[in-house]
């Protein structure tokens, strides 16, 4: 046997005891290396982050601050509630996620699991209300009605209720004073969401995961002013979480409040004689139709005209924005979201758009005087007008004669538009202009402001539209191909609007202009815009910024930040044009198509004097458009009706029944100041004590108290009843009653 000498294994052993020493060396070494980062390199930083996890915050939110109106009457507060909520984190420590903890919460609290179950999912897009779109990782209210009892079992039976808290918070109430709505104005709030916290980590008012954010209206716009800074108290912990002292504390600091413009008393009339004025349209006769006005949707604004500040704006169809406090309902998102619900959350005031009608001519009578026409000249009101064997016709072809502008607006003679625009238009070139288009009609609409945003300090304001040639040829390079597509020569009305879209949409053509001459085709505009417009006329010229917002006083009282009215500019008007205009819509008022709407039925106008446009829009497809726009020297008021009828005719007994209860208007025309509402626009602002409580008066919804009240009460700096006057309710009905029944009696005079 051959034995086999041990040297020849030495060299591998060798080579792998090297290989080993190496790799321990290296492992020594790299391990060396990570404790120099992090006990040196890096020791301070995890040494701060390691103390940290002894450290616990407790959050106290801030009390959200009020949304007042202009006499101090909250529209917007706080309420103590019992509020019930579960966490959701600690839920999903469990094996079932919850789903048994849910459902022995929701006997207690004598609701449906599926629906308890629903507040707590986290929505996303495929999620459909109800469900949580805050913070995963805040608390989820499942109810803030909860009794005492409720409470009570929840607290005792904590083994039971794992994750699930039950105590008193401060939950947001919308007051709806007198029954003054004002939900598109206010607007709502929701949990802030992740992104949001993660947007606003670095400003200067970063949110916490307990935050509810305005996501319209005034709590939007606002937001930061109301929502305070909430408080932060940091306690230090062992190991096991328990508390073994305080490290640091940040007192809760109030939101600030919002003293508006809004007049509750004013607002609750709009509001109901909006809504009034929408049913007895409905009970009307379409003849073009031969069906019933079916007036859809409406809205109205008062305004002052000197400051351009909004006393009341009412938007139909309406919602109650106490829906959304403590998580919205599957029912009531569904209500308001719908196809069918016709979208209540829409603030019709700022963000509907129609076709002006002829409201929209006093702009048309000022582009007329910027180009060169006198206002005093003589123009035919003839029944009807012909262009290229078109003819347009004069509302129920009626025929003035020569007549000027002023009695142009009075009688709203469409065919002495129809004329100017013409002319101008073949000045201009006609279809294929040459150079460069003066356009005063357009140029005098963008003057008034129109084709862009009032500034109203409201969120989502829209613009409305001007159809001037950029309009015109932006508008065709984003239709033609469709245009081309549908479009036939000889088909119907649609296709052969499309087929002549198709080859030359671009183009201002002579009927595009006289269509627009009096608020027709392609223009639209907002109620505000309006309001705004005849607001300036009144004031003399000037186009203020419009607002609800008046001024923001902290919590305490002490401090005041006024809201300044603001103007982006005047009137392209001269003075002596200016003048004209004015007293041709006092004729309106007077012996125009608003007479029998004023003058006609005892309105005082050697002491107020009234001035009025009526409108009446065509829309395709739909049926008409009501608009009545009129102003005092203290208030401008626009109200429109969609698929309303005519503008005297729908809007016209609404807009002077709000008149009448401003200033106190009675069925004889004589003015009974005690029953005026606001005669002169509020001044003062209501006073807020250190202890944050306000000095408000009390606004009942029976018009009988509201009526002895207002005979008692004292007057304060400016003139005005501290207390409300009568405030009409649905429930009730009152003298306009008789008037508005009384005056659909007589002839209707159309626009």
């Amino acid at each position: 046997m051959t034995n086999i000498p041990e040297t020849g294994r030495t060299p591998r052993v060798q080579t792998r005891l090297i290989v080993i020493q190496v790799l321990v060396l290296s492992l020594l070494v790299t391990l060396g290396g990570r404790l120099w980062y992090l006990q040196i390199r890096e020791g301070e930083a995890y040494a701060k982050e390691a103390s940290g996890n002894h450290v616990q915050q407790v959050v106290q939110p801030a009390v959200r601050g009020s949304i007042l109106d202009a006499r101090g009457v909250p529209l917007a507060d706080n309420e103590t509630r019992l509020v019930v909520s579960a966490s959701r984190t600690e839920l999903l420590k469990m094996k079932d996620d919850g789903q048994g903890v849910l459902t022995k919460l929701a006997g207690v609290l004598g609701m449906q699991p599926k629906e308890v179950m629903e507040k707590v999912r986290l929505c996303d897009a495929q999620t459909p209300q109800p469900c949580w779109n805050g913070s995963p990782y805040q608390p989820i209210p499942i109810t803030d009605e909860a009794t005492p009892r409720q409470a009570l079992q929840i607290r005792e039976r904590a083994e039971d209720f794992p994750g699930i808290t039950a105590e008193p918070q401060a939950v947001r109430r919308y007051a709806s004073p007198g029954e003054a709505n004002t939900a598109q104005v206010l607007g709502y709030l929701s949990p802030v969401t992740d992104d949001e916290l993660q947007q606003a980590k670095d400003s200067e008012s970063p949110y916490l995961r307990s935050d509810q954010v305005g996501r319209s209206g005034l709590e939007r716009q606002y937001d930061k002013e109301l929502r305070g800074k909430a408080g932060v108290t940091r306690y230090e912990v062992d190991n096991l979480g328990r508390v073994i002292g305080q490290a640091e504390s940040d007192a809760a600091e109030p939101g600030s409040n919002l003293v508006t413009s809004i007049d509750a008393r004013v607002q609750r009339v709009a509001e109901y004689e909006l809504n009034e004025a929408m049913k007895a349209a409905r009970k009307e006769w379409d003849r073009n139709t031969n069906e019933r006005y079916k007036a859809d949707s409406g809205a109205v604004v008062v305004m002052e005209a000197k400051t351009g500040r909004v006393v009341a704006m009412a938007s139909n169809p309406t919602y109650d924005p106490n829906a959304w406090v403590g998580g919205i309902s599957a029912k009531d998102y569904a209500a308001l979201t719908g196809k069918k619900s016709n979208y209540p959350l829409l603030n019709r005031a700022i963000q509907g758009q129609a076709a002006p009608g002829s409201i929209f001519k006093v702009v048309s009578t000022a582009a007329a005087v910027q180009a060169g026409y006198a206002f005093d000249g003589r123009y035919n009101c003839s029944s009807s007008y012909s262009v290229g064997g078109q003819v347009f016709k004069n509302f129920e072809s009626q025929n003035h004669g020569p007549i000027d502008l002023g009695r142009a607006l009075e009688v709203s003679c469409d065919t002495v538009y129809y004329q100017l625009a013409h002319s101008e238009w073949k000045k201009d070139g006609g279809i294929n202009p040459k150079g460069k288009p003066k356009d005063w009609f357009y140029k005098a609409a963008h003057q008034f402001g129109l084709g862009k945003e009032t500034g109203i300090d409201l969120p989502n304001e829209v613009t409305g539209r001007v159809p001037d040639r950029q309009w015109k040829q932006q508008y065709w390079e984003a239709n033609k191909d469709a245009w081309c597509k549908t479009g036939k020569k000889d088909g119907d009305y649609v296709e052969r609007i499309a087929y002549e879209n198709c080859l030359e949409g671009n183009k201002m053509r002579a009927g595009d202009e006289i269509n627009y001459s009096i608020g027709q085709g392609d223009t639209l505009v907002t109620p505000i815009q309006m309001a705004t417009i005849y607001a300036a006329i009144a004031n003399g010229g000037t186009l203020y910024d419009p607002t609800v917002g008046k001024a923001i006083v902290s919590a305490d009282g002490k401090q005041v930040s006024e809201i300044a009215p603001e103007s982006h500019g005047k009137l392209p008007v001269s003075r002596q044009a200016l003048a004209q205009m004015d007293k041709a819509l006092e004729g309106v008022a007077t012996r125009g198509t608003a007479a029998w709407r004023f003058a006609d039925v005892g309105w005082p106008q050697d002491k107020i004097p009234m001035h009025a446009k009526t409108g009446t829009a065509e829309v395709y497809g739909k049926q008409t458009t009501s608009w009545f726009a009129t102003y005092t020297d203290d208030y401008a008021i626009v109200m429109t009706i969609s698929q309303g009828g005519t503008g005297s005719g729908a809007s016209g007994p609404a807009v002077r029944n709000i008149y009448d209860a401003l200033y106190g208007v009675s069925d004889d025309g004589t003015i009974n100041k005690k029953n005026a509402l606001l005669p002169t626009p509020q001044k003062s602002l209501p006073k807020i004590r250190t202890d944050g409580s306000i000095t408000a008066p009390k606004i009942s919804k029976d018009p009988a108290k509201e009526q002895q009240a207002s005979q008692k009460a004292p007057e304060d700096a400016d003139g005005q009843v501290e207390t409300a006057a009568t405030v009409q309710t649905p429930a009730t009905g009152n003298r306009d009653t008789r008037r508005r029944q009384g005056r659909r009696g007589r002839r209707r005079m159309l626009t």
